[in-house]
């Protein structure tokens, strides 16, 4: 079963001479419960591509269907509700609120959704990300690579459906992102996300049920 499918895509900025073209006719479908990892070389429009598909950029031409619906014809309200609600994010900056703890950094998506925090899920979360000794401390007193697991923990924090993973080891050493992308797949795994990950490293695409490489703007494989 297909959670999302891409539909003619295409993403222009510009006009006249100045008009380029970032994302030219793609269609993709993307199983859920998969791992699917974006390739390609740097600006090739693998990021604007995960930006289109993920509600984060405006597309030019074509659709984005999620679970049936064509979220490219959604309001901004209803595009921040989606990604809310429907959707995890995973930087390589790991954007934690530096003033709040571990824990609150992890369900600070529920609080902003006016949710109840479902603490048994969350302590899971931590408990597999092997946080629970971390949740009282603040940002700036973990590593790297605790700082990623922060933000992986967030991320799955309101039960998304997709988890979009933009570089999210880039700026993490080779044996901590090892760690971090077994702990992703696992996650993915036991709670039943799809994640769509943009990587460099071929070690970590090749760990994926689906290599989508990019090039010029256009799907190469």
């Amino acid at each position: 079963m297909n959670i999302l499918e891409i539909i003619n895509l295409s993403k222009t900025y510009g006009k006249g001479e100045n008009k380029v073209e970032a994302i030219k006719n793609i269609n993709l479908s993307i199983e859920k419960g998969k791992f699917i990892a974006i390739i390609g070389a740097s600006g090739s429009g693998k990021s604007t591509l995960l930006h289109c598909i993920a509600g984060l950029d405006n597309i030019t031409s074509g659709e984005v269907i999620f679970e049936g619906q064509n979220i490219s014809k959604l309001s901004e309200e209803e595009l921040s509700r989606l990604r809310s609600r429907k959707f995890g994010f995973i930087f390589q900056s790991f954007n934690l609120i530096p003033v709040i703890n571990v824990y609150d950094n992890i369900v600070l998506p529920i609080n902003i959704d006016n949710k109840r925090v479902d603490k048994e899920y969350i302590n899971s979360i931590i408990k597999v990300l092997g946080l629970s000794d971390k949740i009282k401390k603040f940002p700036n007193e973990l590593s790297g690579g605790q700082q990623q697991r922060v933000a992986i923990a967030r991320a799955l924090a309101n039960k998304p459906e997709i988890i979009f993973a933009d570089e999210p080891t880039g700026n993490l050493d080779s044996s901590t992102t090892d760690e971090v992308i077994n702990l992703l797949k696992e996650c993915s795994l036991r709670f039943g996300q799809t994640l769509v990950m943009i990587t460099h490293n071929n070690e970590i695409a090749n760990m994926a049920d689906k290599i989508v490489t990019i090039q010029d703007g256009s799907i190469l494989n």
